[in-house]
């Protein structure tokens, strides 16, 4: 084998195996949060960084909902929610957890919009 075709197959092995690679079967899901504020931004991406299996957390403040994408293989959308609530916020259905949701600061919390107005 000569060393120009050594070098294509090497290529060409490297590029498969990059191509399957990039899939790794992640998936993304969509939570409605009660998050109202960049705080609440941070905290969230924050705790869900923590979250085994989670690759990518992006809250967008205004429409509420964050964007996770996660392992299936090492984690769920049920344990997602799990995290979200446990942190003090609303996670589409789930109610936030109430120990979570007092050690919110006070700009935080779900009616704080209405106290600022």
């Amino acid at each position: 084998m000569n060393r120009s075709t050594f070098f294509l197959a090497i290529t060409a092995l490297f590029a498969t195996g990059t191509s399957l690679r990039a899939d790794d079967g992640i998936k993304a899901v969509k939570i409605k949060t009660s998050a109202v504020c960049e705080m609440c931004k941070e905290r969230i991406e924050r705790n869900l960084a923590f979250e085994k299996g989670v690759k990518e957390a992006n809250l967008d403040v205004a429409a509420k909902v964050v964007t996770i994408k996660y392992n299936p293989k090492k984690t769920d959308v049920t344990k997602l929610k799990a995290n979200i609530v446990k942190t003090g916020y609303d996670a589409d259905d789930v109610t936030a957890d109430p120990a979570g949701y007092a050690k919110l600061p006070s700009c935080c919390k779900k009616d704080s919009k209405m106290m600022n107005q």
